[in-house]
């Protein structure tokens, strides 16, 4: 697939996801505008606390659908202050009411997500170390919430089952012969996909780099366990990539960092993101 073929797809899918969150809120029809005819507007996007801005491109999107101009002042990934004016907005009323829930919603929930990134990305930076998100997303919104912790600074894990094998703790219930059964998953699946194993002991990641995966993800240990198996990886399988994760927080994740690791998961990227404030104000 080329790459105008991949840009037009995920287009559609930010269109559809736009007119179902548009649906949601509309339902029947906005009885506002059952009364009165519509007038010409404009309206400002104001911020009302700090913040890094992420939900633009969706907006643009439903801005172009809903015949509403959009003047932008601060971008995706860009940080912004309280008092920052973020957009201005021209339309008919109707339109402009119609949208505003959705258009703050989106900007809102993507945001959050990015501002909390940023300060685990800001974190790490020194260290050399990539942020990554996790599968831990509200249903429906995976790519929405994963590209907010983009423009926060993270480097997305898998979307999906069909991105990467990872093999994780309850999977290796089910395999009896783990260097047999990644031999065999060599064979099925695509060339370019990795295999990732959990590993809760080093005595678990030390048989998962025997048995030739490309990552090891150390779930749930400490740093000093950790640090371990950066020794262990760096003296005999120096190819092999480490990800360190569970239950890694803005308190913690600098230690896990000075562990040498490669990359830092959290889901709390999304699910810990509290909802910054913007505010839509008629002129």
């Amino acid at each position: 697939m080329g790459k105008d073929s991949v840009r037009k797809n995920v287009g559609v899918m930010i269109e559809d996801f736009i007119k179902e969150a548009l649906a949601e809120d509309i339902g029947r029809g906005d009885l506002y505008a059952l009364v009165e005819p519509a007038v010409a507007t404009s309206a400002k996007i104001i911020a009302k606390s700090d913040g890094v801005l992420a939900g633009q491109k969706y907006v643009n999107v439903l801005v172009q659908l809903q015949n509403i101009e959009v003047e932008w002042f601060k971008n995706d990934k860009e940080n912004f202050l309280k008092g920052d004016l973020i957009a201005e907005l021209r339309a008919d009323s109707h339109a402009m009411l119609r949208c505003e829930r959705t258009i703050l919603d989106m900007l809102l929930h993507a945001s959050s997500i990015a501002t909390l990134t940023q300060k685990y990305v800001d974190i790490i930076k020194p260290y050399g170390t990539k942020l990554l998100d996790t599968r831990k997303t509200r249903p429906l919104l995976r790519v929405f919430e994963k590209y907010a912790t983009r423009c926060g600074g993270a480097v997305n894990h898998r979307m999906g089952l069909d991105d990467s094998l990872m093999i994780k703790d309850t999977h290796l219930k089910t395999i009896e012969n783990l260097d047999e059964y990644i031999v065999k998953a060599r064979e099925v699946i695509p060339f370019t996909a990795k295999i990732e194993i959990e590993a809760e002991t080093l005595f678990i990641a030390e048989e998962a780099m025997k048995a030739k995966c490309d990552i090891v993800m150390c779930d749930n240990m400490t740093p000093v366990q950790v640090t371990e198996v950066v020794r262990y990886r760096d003296e005999n399988y120096p190819h092999i990539l480490l990800e360190a994760s569970g239950n890694i927080s803005l308190d913690t994740i600098e230690a896990y960092a000075k562990t040498g690791v490669d990359a830092i998961s959290s889901g709390s990227l999304i699910h810990q993101a509290n909802w910054i404030d913007l505010s839509m104000k008629m002129d």
